[in-house]
């Protein structure tokens, strides 16, 4: 279960060329159709983007892409998309209408350094910005190729995929009424509130190395089992985690009586649950041989991760 040597540097590397390009995106000169980019907006963006976080999603893009030899800076490019999207969305969730944070990544929230009205327009300009990046010719010379980028994201952000589970999610709180879901129903609500754009990552590697069904499927699977993982790590380290390790208040989903698989079948059956994901993530990946020993590395690092 160890990670091959090199594991942590090529995820440092990958977190610092993203923050280099998120930081050329995110400049203060306009681009050909803007008039202008209003200060305070763009330093409320830099806040929600810069400076920090493992830069998880952007990696599995670029490490799926390097299974069908995509050149490095189209990958980094699809990775700034998705990663903009993921950022917009810890931005609104941290709003008081959603879960009320005032930490993310141990700084202020972007409304506690701002203000409300200012964090949801950063949400907005980002989720934006998205798209514009995923249709740039850097991302791919193939239009269709792009397209393609453009719709799978739109997918995996919307209203069948992360919105559409942040909805079920607040609907599982109570929020709209009794509620009392299942399993099932905490792993749709999962697999789309998160997993959904962590599915995305390793499909956009496939979409810009124009892989075959057979592949695309197997990236798909690992991307699923993955995106399962990593909500229930996440769910454990807010039931046990320590709140300066991990950057951001923990015990909340308990307080706020949201529906996760730590509450349904307890620490134990969620390890238990995550253990058996991690095989499944690493069994998909098992037609890429060699080549894919970074995913599997990764599949363990998520389900190992103290913060």
């Amino acid at each position: 279960m160890d990670q091959p040597q090199g594991f942590e540097a090529r995820l440092a590397a990958c977190a610092a060329e993203i923050e280099a390009l998120l930081e050329r995106l995110l400049s203060a000169e306009p681009l050909d159709g803007e008039r202008t980019r209003p200060p305070r907006l763009l330093a409320a963006m830099r806040h929600a983007c810069l400076g920090g976080g493992k830069r998880l999603r952007p990696f599995l893009v670029v490490e799926s892409a390097a299974l069908f030899a995509v050149p490095r800076a189209r990958a980094l490019m699809a990775g700034a998309a998705l990663e903009c999207v993921h950022c917009y969305s810890l931005v609104h969730d941290d709003l008081p209408a959603m879960d009320n944070d005032d930490l993310r990544r141990g700084r202020p929230t972007v409304h506690k350094a701002f203000d409300e009205a200012t964090a949801v327009l950063a949400g907005d300009a980002l989720l934006t910005l998205a798209f514009d990046v995923a249709a740039r010719p850097e991302t791919h010379p193939d239009p269709a190729v792009r397209l393609a980028l453009v719709t799978a994201l739109a997918r995996a952000a919307g209203v069948g995929g992360m919105a559409g589970g942040q909805m079920l999610d607040l609907a599982a709180e109570g929020r709209f009424g009794p509620a009392a879901p299942d399993a099932e129903g905490v792993r749709t609500l999962q697999a789309m509130k998160t997993g959904a754009l962590l599915r995305f990552a390793c499909r956009a590697g496939a979409l810009l190395g124009g892989a075959g069904p057979a592949e695309t499927e197997a990236l798909d699977r690992y991307g699923a089992a993955l995106g399962e993982a990593f909500q229930i790590a996440d769910d454990l380290l807010d039931a046990e985690g320590d709140p300066a390790e991990v950057g951001k208040a923990t015990g909340k989903d308990a307080a706020a009586g949201k529906a996760t698989l730590v509450a349904l079948l307890g620490t134990g059956g969620a390890r238990a649950r995550l253990d058996a994901l991690i095989a499944a993530a690493e069994t998909a990946l098992c037609r890429f041989g060699p080549a894919a020993e970074t995913l599997r590395a990764t599949a363990r690092f998520v389900a190992a991760r103290r913060h």
